[in-house]
């Protein structure tokens, strides 16, 4: 069973969300920040991450990706390195700013997709199958 580390600080999308992703047969741990996200990780090893940008501050999901994906020697995070990160977000209705992995590929580096809340769930869920082929 594939496991996937929900990130977010609204409850209620974590809460529907877990249960979607529960009921389609995957594990799911829940974080509600991205510190907490970051310490979840190295407990819960997910194989996916589903990763809000603004939540304890404006930019905490970029700062996780990029403890994630650091190519440190002392990185604690060096084993998952390679674990698809879906950034679910609403930074672009938040700010304005018209953000989107295509334009700022270089920006995070890593194997990232990028969504805009809300989120059709059906688009979500064939994201998540696509980035866990062979991992079920």
């Amino acid at each position: 069973m594939a496991r996937i580390l929900l990130v977010d600080d609204d409850r209620d999308l974590t809460d529907s969300l877990g249960q979607v992703l529960r009921f389609k047969g995957y594990e799911v741990e829940v974080a509600h920040s991205g510190n907490e996200g970051l310490k979840k990780m190295l407990e819960f090893k997910p194989d996916l991450v589903i990763l809000d940008v603004m939540m304890e501050t404006d930019t905490a999901g970029f700062e996780a990706v990029y403890k994630i994906r650091s190519d440190r020697p002392d990185s604690k995070y060096r084993d998952f390195r390679d674990v698809p990160i879906i950034i679910l977000t609403a930074i672009n209705q938040v700010t304005n700013s018209r953000f989107s992995l295509d334009q700022e590929e270089s920006f995070l580096p890593g194997r990232n997709e990028f969504l805009t809340k809300p989120v059709e769930v059906e688009e979500l869920l064939e994201k998540i199958s696509r980035n866990l082929e062979g991992k079920r």
